[in-house]
Order: structure tokens, then sequence, then C-alpha cells
């Protein structure tokens, strides 16, 4: 019986639907995007040109500044293959790249030995300068992110993926029965911003989330909040929060003992008690926390937080707060479905390394631009369709070609565009929502 069947976490690349062979063709350049990346990425890579030197890297034909625009428009342009990126190579100047000459063994070989920490550095450069960029917009912000931000200094949504399975072009992949998993991902989205501010890769596709703790801990600055789900559930991880005056929100795992120290509220839909953790375990978390539990759907949903005092964070924020967990799983889909992360170009686990740090980087870029359209229609940032925008620039290209002069925010606020769906539908529900009902049960008038 094949491996893939034993073992669920190894899987054959051909099982997967993403990894059936593209055979569509680049997309054409759009000006908006190669004057965004030339902005925000090209002064990044040319900084980390001495690091590139320290690392004992000859100056010959596939230098940095080389490969980052290659490998960015293997992304942006939806390049097939390293083939075609040849071609295109040879034919085309690609961002800040004239036309080069290269063969594709070369080029092939490039990917399997660049390393990949140089697009680490340039990833992490960018993405700190795009914060300022998102200050100095207008666009209206959602409620709970205005409360957010005057009481705590950052808030994020923090959760973990596995990568797709390698395709078995090296010898050694070959004589393997399965195809290997191409490791573990760890991301921590900015719940403001949506931008990526920080991301973690292992080689180990079987680790689990809590693997990433300390590192994760290491980063965490106090003052900050951060949301998860129930695979970080561990009272050291709490109490090592609680610790470092980093606050956090997340559900309470089934059948988990507790104490109650006292009541805070107590209604017929709404309970608000601190809580000792553990109460029956030999190691009983050290802190106390909050436990609010709210009565939707007909079922008890129990939030566990450490932000003890409701004023700082009410039971309507914290229940609100963990709908907005679901950011990450949005952008996990976005990088993986929308910009091909599930399609890994390569055999090695460096050339996986370049094209991740490479997507995270134009999926940074996309967000960027995403919240300059946002501001163009005076509207949340939540309400603008990634998707929609990404897959709109094939109209703003079609447009400049027939002699429109604006940028792509300027194009799609055009009431003319509605059709494309930037702005996210309003659903249609069938009664009041969740936290209408939430709203209702804590002030009935």
């Amino acid at each position: 019986m094949p491996n893939s069947i034993n073992n669920p976490r190894r899987k054959r690349a051909t099982d997967n639907p993403d990894h059936a062979r593209r055979t569509h063709v680049a997309a054409p350049p759009d000006r908006e995007i190669e004057a965004r990346l030339t902005e925000l990425v090209q002064s990044a890579v040319y900084a980390e040109l001495d690091y590139y030197r320290q690392l004992g890297l000859r100056n010959r034909l596939l230098t940095l500044p080389v490969m980052v625009s290659l490998v960015l428009t293997l992304i942006w342009r939806r390049v097939a293959g390293v083939m075609e990126l040849t071609r295109l190579l040879a034919r085309d100047r690609l961002l800040w790249t004239a036309p080069t000459k290269v063969s594709q063994p070369a080029l092939s070989e490039r990917f399997l030995t660049f390393p990949a920490a140089l697009f680490q550095r340039i990833f992490e450069r960018v993405v700190a300068e795009l914060p300022g960029r998102w200050q100095a917009r207008t666009r209206p912000q959602p409620p709970l992110m205005r409360r957010l931000g005057e009481r705590f200094s950052a808030y994020y949504a923090l959760d973990g993926t596995t990568l797709e399975a390698l395709f078995r072009k090296l010898a050694a992949l070959r004589e393997a029965p399965d195809a290997p998993l191409a490791g573990h991902m760890l991301a921590a989205v900015d719940l403001q911003t949506h931008l990526p501010a920080q991301v973690w890769l292992g080689e180990d596709s079987a680790a689990n989330d809590k693997a990433f703790l300390p590192q994760v801990l290491d980063w965490l600055r106090a003052g900050s909040l951060i949301v998860f789900d129930l695979g970080y559930f561990a009272f050291p991880f709490f109490d090592a929060l609680t610790d470092q005056q980093v606050s956090f929100v997340t559900r309470l795992r089934a059948k988990t003992s507790y104490r109650v120290e006292r009541g805070l509220l107590t209604r017929p839909q709404v309970r608000d008690h601190i809580v000792h953790l553990g109460a029956y375990r030999s190691n009983p978390s050290r802190h106390p926390v909050r436990l609010v539990e709210v009565w939707v759907g007909g079922q008890w949903r129990q939030y566990v937080t450490n932000v003890l005092d409701p004023q700082v964070l009410s039971v309507v924020d914290v229940v609100e707060l963990y709908g907005y967990r679901w950011q990450i799983e949005t952008t996990f889909l976005l990088i993986k479905r929308l910009l091909d992360l599930a399609y890994l170009w390569v055999g090695s686990l460096n050339g996986v390394q370049l094209q991740v740090w490479a997507t995270w980087l134009f999926y940074a870029i996309l967000i960027d631009l995403c919240d300059d359209v946002a501001d163009a229609l005076q509207q949340p940032l939540e309400r603008i369709s990634v998707e929609m925008v990404y897959r709109g620039l094939s109209h703003y290209v079609q447009a400049v070609a027939h002699g429109f002069e604006g940028d792509a925010p300027t194009y799609f606020a055009q009431p003319a565009q509605r059709d494309l769906g930037i702005l996210k539908r309003r659903r249609a529900r069938d009664g009041p929502s969740p936290l209408v009902q939430l709203r209702l049960a804590l002030d009935p008038t």
C-alpha cells in the first residue's frame, strides 16, 4: 500500500489539483505594479548588496538585483516556468533588469543555490516601510480597530500552515516513494494594516505550530495583542505572554478545567468571569484569565483573554476581535491560491524558500495597492477584495492601452468599474448578526 495512504502528512504532488501543469502564457507588464515594485523594492535590494558580498557571492550575470526582479516577475506576471522566464529575460526589460541572455540550466541552477536569506532580508526591509504609507492615508477604519489603537501598540492574528508537496525533479526526490512536503510556515498578520508583520519558516512539515512559540515570544513586544486559535492553547504560552505584558484572545478548549475567582457579569446569554485554568491539573496556569461566554446560535461560545479589565476589552470587543482572526486564514488562502504558492516551481527547499519570501513580498505590495484603492474609495480596507483588485489589473492594463492616464486606484474608484467587484458585497442575513444579538443581550434598550 502506498505510503501516502498510510501517512496522510505525506502525499504525492499529483494528488493536489493545484499542481496541474499550467499552460497559460505570461501576463503582459502592468505599469502600476511595475512602478510600485521599483519604488518599494529596488532600494531594499541595493541596500543588501554589502551582505551579498559578505556571503562571498560573485558579481556575475545573475546577481541579487537580477534574481529579485526575476522571481518577482515569475509571481507578478504568472510565468509558467523557468524556460519561459529565460525567454522573457532575453527579450524584455524585467523591472530594473535589462534584457540579458542566460541559459535555462544556469538559471535553474541559480534557483537551487541562491541564498534565500537575502530574499528574507529584502522582505523584512520592505515590510518595515509599508506601515508609514498606511498611516499617511485617510480612509476610514472599523470602530474596533480605532478602539484597539488607543489601548494596544499593535495587534496581530497568528497561525501556521503546511506547504505543499515538492515536485520530484531532483534525483533524490524521484527515488522516494512519495513527494515530501516543502515545510511549515507560521505568520503573524497585522489586523489593522493587513500586512504580514512576521513570517517564520521551518523545514519539518510535520512540526507542530507550538514548536515556533519560542521565536514568537522573542518577537512580540510589551503592549501588543495577539489572537490565535486552539492550536496554540497551552498554559505555559499563556503565562509567558502575561509575563511579557502581551495580551491575547483565543477560544477555550473543550473539557478544560478552571476555578472561578469572581464574576464580572452574569446575564442569561452572557457570562464574564475571572478564572484560573487547570483547576485539576498538577501544572495549572500561574496567572488568572477572563472567561467570556456568549450564547450564539443555540450554543455557548467561550473565549479566553488575559485582559482582565472589561473597560480595556469589553465582552463585545473580545467576540468581535476573535472574528478578525480569520484575516490570517484569508491571507494564507490568497498567497496559496491567488498568488500560486500552492504551486511550487522547484524540487529543492532552497528554491521553495525563494518562492515563499518573494510571494510574501509581492503580497505586501498588493496589500499596499489595495489600501490605496480603499483610500480612493474612502472605504475601510476590510471592504476591498484583494482578489478582485489583483484580477482587475488586467482590465486596468487594457484601459491604459486605450488611453487611460490615471493610476490603478483612480481607475478602480470610477463608478463605471463597480462591476469588477472591488468592493465586497454586503451579505444579506436572516435576522440580526451575532454581534447585534450580543449587544442586545447586554443592553436590551
